[in-house]
This record gives C-alpha cells, sequence and structure tokens, in this order.
C-alpha cells in the first residue's frame, strides 16, 4: 500500500452483506450471485442507520447483488455513491458453489478438511486459495483508500470468507494464525485503524472491532 504522512488516521468498515436464501440453506455460496432475501434487506436498511454515525467518506463494494444491494442502503443514508470493485468478490469455490457442507464433505471430504483446518493453499472446489483471495481483496482495499481523506473513514461491503482473509493478510497474520479470526454474521462488521506507518512508510493496521452488529451507546452518569 502507499505510504501516508505520519499523525493520520483512517479506518476502514468491513461490512458483509445480509442474509440470502443460500445463507439460509447453509449453502456455500462463492461467487454465485444470489441476491439478498427479505430478511438481508431489512437488515441492511437497520446496519446502514448504525454506521452512517460513523461518518463513511468513502463505500465501495464487490459486484455481486448481494453486497450491492447492502451497499445501497448505506449509499440511501449518507448520499455517497457506492464504487464497485470485482476484487472485493467472495472466494470463487468452484464446485463446491451451491452445495451445502455436508454435500461438500461427501464430494471431497480432503479438500474440505484442509478448507476447514485453514490451508492457505487449499483451492476451494479446485477454484481459489485463500492467498488468492486475500492478495485481490488487498489490491481493491488499495484502490479505494486513495479516495479517502488522511482522517476518513473508508467503508468496504463484500462477504464473509473474503473479509476475514482480507483482515488477517492486512494484519500481517502468519498464516497459521488466519484461523483465529472468526467469519462475520450477515450485516456485522469489523474495523481496522491505521496505525503510524512502518519504518518505510508502509501502512499498518490494528483491529479495533470484529464481527459488531451494534454500536455502543452513552452510559449515563449519575451525580451524587
Amino acid at each position: 500500500m502507499r505510504p501516508v504522512e505520519a499523525g493520520s488516521r483512517r479506518r476502514i468498515v468491513f461490512w458483509r452483506h445480509g442474509r440470502t436464501d443460500w445463507n439460509a440453506a447453509g449453502r456455500f455460496q462463492g461467487q454465485t450471485d444470489i441476491p439478498l432475501n427479505k430478511e438481508g434487506h431489512r437488515q441492511a436498511v437497520q446496519a446502514a442507520r448504525r454506521l452512517a454515525s460513523l461518518g463513511p467518506s468513502a463505500i465501495v463494494s464487490s459486484d455481486l447483488a448481494r453486497t450491492r444491494s447492502t451497499a445501497e442502503a448505506l449509499a440511501s443514508v449518507t448520499g455517497l455513491p457506492v464504487a464497485i470493485d470485482p476484487d472485493l468478490r467472495e472466494t470463487n469455490a468452484g464446485q463446491w458453489q451451491g452445495h451445502t457442507f455436508d454435500a461438500i464433505r461427501t464430494m471431497d471430504p480432503h479438500g474440505l478438511h484442509l478448507w476447514e483446518e485453514g490451508d492457505v493453499h487449499t483451492a476451494a472446489g479446485g477454484a481459489e486459495t485463500r492467498l488468492d483471495v486475500a492478495a485481490r481483496f488487498h489490491r481493491g482495499v488499495d484502490r479505494a483508500l486513495g479516495a479517502v481523506p488522511a482522517d476518513g473513514t473508508l467503508v468496504v461491503v463484500s462477504h464473509g470468507g473474503a473479509i476475514r482473509v482480507g483482515l488477517a493478510h492486512l494484519l500481517g497474520l502468519p498464516h497459521t494464525l488466519w484461523g483465529a479470526l472468526s467469519g462475520l454474521s450477515n450485516c456485522s462488521w469489523s474495523i481496522l485503524e491505521e496505525r503510524r506507518p512502518a519504518a518505510d512508510g508502509t501502512l499498518r493496521w490494528r483491529l479495533g472491532e470484529h464481527n459488531a452488529g451494534t454500536l455502543p451507546a452513552p452510559v449515563a452518569v449519575v451525580e451524587g
């Protein structure tokens, strides 16, 4: 990523799309273009009202329908345009897409075992590895950050698996620790906060929130 001046602080909000019928059925969606269902639209509208309070500077979304619809809920509240970037798509899961995990376990028990153990070199359904997804996700985030001011907030609307490996990659976690991060629930978010740049000027991040679905309310202070 490009260097920034010392003292500047940006945030990235990684927001997972709302619920779909395939989520409800436990199917591996991957890059299959499944729309939000009624509950997913409700979740997006509700979460958008909360996220708008963070004062986002820019919104970028995967090009799949479920993320675009989620992003548009925030755009309608904030008035911001939604940039589209296919690099923010979910993992291409090849032959696994559309199947439940029980069915995949029958089809490809060894491959699914490696995937569930967090192996970053295993290609889901013969298509993409977690390393592939993390690299393109990072490129998409980097491009979007170019339009965000030094103290601004970027909202990245993406998918559970892509966000999880993207976070791990941006945080610089060793591959063996990528599985330590949980996936995001539908319409929940995680927030990265910019740290002071490294000695070579490149960006560094810290995890401020993970898999959050609400924002804190002020605590009433009673005197006496």
